[in-house]
């Protein structure tokens, strides 16, 4: 199979950088989110993690990936794939909108990207946290990180984080 590629950006800050899927090590994840792009919705910035930037998705794959390439301490660069049943995410504590998609039986689904170092995926609520690897940033990763900074600082608040493919 060829390389394939992905453009993820922050389209009211209006960068991007371009990601590789590692359809060798998360072929399912890989085909998952590939054929339900595009994707984009507003974009959260982990309280958790650490350096991450995430949106929210319903459901759409027809099963959920295994957790295949998985990982608690994803590196810069890192996507990763996460499966949460709505009562994971459903407390007054993480703050989502019921638009959300985040109640109880409701399957979502979590795509990240890990801009720095030093992430642990360690949750207080839930415990370890592994994520799906399924692609690295091959291209625009600083101009990304800035913009991730930014949106730590200066607030999320009408931002989407969105995934096409390249």
């Amino acid at each position: 199979m060829a390389d394939r590629f992905i453009e993820v950006s922050l389209a009211k800050r209006g960068v991007q950088c371009t990601a590789k899927l590692l359809d060798d090590r998360a072929p399912i994840t890989c085909a998952a989110v590939w054929d339900a792009l595009p994707l984009g919705e507003d974009v959260y910035h982990a309280k958790y993690a650490r350096n991450e930037i995430y949106a929210l998705f319903p459901a759409f794959a027809d099963r959920e990936p295994p957790l295949e390439n998985p990982t608690v301490t994803p590196i810069p660069g890192d996507l990763c794939y996460f499966s949460f049943n709505g009562t994971q995410l459903g407390t007054q504590a993480y703050g989502y909108e019921p638009a959300a998609d985040v109640k109880a039986g409701a399957t979502v689904v979590d795509l990240a990207l890990f801009y720095e170092r030093n992430n642990l995926l360690l949750n207080g609520d839930v415990g370890w946290v592994p994520g799906i690897v399924w692609g690295q940033v091959v291209e625009g990763l600083d101009q990304m990180a800035e913009a991730c900074n930014d949106l730590w600082r200066g607030g999320a608040q009408g931002e989407t984080l969105n995934f096409r493919r390249a």
